[in-house]
């Protein structure tokens, strides 16, 4: 199953689930597709969705899928992988009122190039991402938060601040 997550915030992302949409509809995903809609405008037609969910059924989709899409914000991306799911990351736009700023190509990129997430700049090209991630293995997610924490310490103890 495909879980799909766009997150909450006040920007549509209309492009995204119309090709996931478009990707049940061709008979593709045969175990079907759940999608998180958020603000967007366009109404699926071949996938169940619901705009917001709370944290509890957000864990039940999660749990349940094999494959999550999401948009390129680092928490979908980084809870996805955490709980070891296969993750298809397309960026938001600006061009199309997606986002403020087109930031989320680097962050799409950047877990791409790290073996992490299958990279699909392009919501056309999400038939042949989803055929990608169903053939390829990625990388585990370990988390460097720990040695972030010690460098960062080290760091102020150098400078003669006080912890």
């Amino acid at each position: 199953m495909i879980f799909v997550t766009v997150g909450s915030q006040k920007f549509q992302f209309d492009r995204l689930v119309r090709a996931v949409d478009a990707l049940v509809a061709s008979g593709v995903a045969v175990d079907g597709a759940f999608a998180q809609t958020g603000v967007c405008t366009y109404i699926p037609e071949y996938l169940e969705h619901e705009a917001f969910l709370d944290r509890d059924s957000f864990r039940v989709h999660m749990d349940a899928c094999d494959v999550v899409v999401t948009h390129g914000g680092t928490g979908a991306i980084i809870g996805a992988v955490k709980d070891n799911k296969k993750v298809i990351a397309v960026p938001r736009l600006a061009k199309y009122g997606e986002h403020v700023d087109d930031h989320q190509i680097e962050i799409v990129r950047q877990f791409g190039d790290m073996g992490l997430i299958e990279p699909c700049m392009d919501p056309a090209d999400l038939p042949a991402a989803y055929a990608r991630v169903l053939s390829k293995d990625y990388l585990p997610y370990k988390s460097n938060a720990a040695r972030f924490c010690a460098d960062l310490s080290d760091y102020i103890d150098g400078v003669g601040g006080v912890r």
